[in-house]
């Protein structure tokens, strides 16, 4: 079985949280039995997150060696260059060693969901919309490179895992591929 889930923001990729005050999990979705998730997309970020039963295909959706791409589309502050651009294209060095490189280009702002709480609006700083397509997954990966060119992340959504694509699923909403 695999499903595929819009992970809202503030969402913990896991289905039990201990913490005081408990965070949101994924049991608030009413997801079938038995499925975890195959890799893990930050609290702080949302969209496609891939669910299954099966761990031989978790494990084949979420090893490097694989080499599925996961596509993003990254709200930066910033009006990002051609050399910020070319930086994210050839990887750059992160604190954990060089990242591969990326696909990266600058996209027209997305139709999406609005985002509960809302991203940080300055009207002195301007802001821009990545595509950005990484076949590894450091923890935060995509945070730290945009970061390490100068332009930080102010909104993340996961729109693609290899050939499975968020598509018009809602935020909080699954079904299954």
């Amino acid at each position: 079985m695999l499903i595929a889930l819009n992970k809202p923001y503030g969402v913990l990729c896991q289905f039990t949280d201990r913490s005081t005050p408990p965070r949101r999990t994924l049991a608030e979705f009413g997801l079938p039995p038995d499925v975890y998730a195959a890799g893990r997309l930050d609290h702080d970020s949302e969209g496609l997150l891939l669910l299954t039963d099966d761990g031989g295909l978790a494990h084949r959706l979420t090893d490097p060696k694989h080499k599925l791409a996961k596509t993003y589309w990254v709200q930066v502050e910033g009006d990002p260059d051609d050399a910020q651009l070319a930086a994210l294209r050839r990887g750059v060095e992160l604190n954990d060693g060089r990242t591969r490189p990326a696909q990266a280009r600058r996209i027209d702002a997305p139709a999406l969901w609005p985002r509960d709480p809302p991203v940080r609006f300055r009207k002195s700083v301007p802001d821009a919309w990545l595509e950005i397509a990484i076949s590894e997954g450091r923890n935060r990966q995509v945070r730290r490179m945009t970061a390490a060119v100068g332009l930080p992340t102010l909104r993340l959504v996961r729109v693609a895992i290899g050939p499975h694509r968020l598509d018009d699923l809602a935020p909080g909403t699954w079904r299954p591929l």
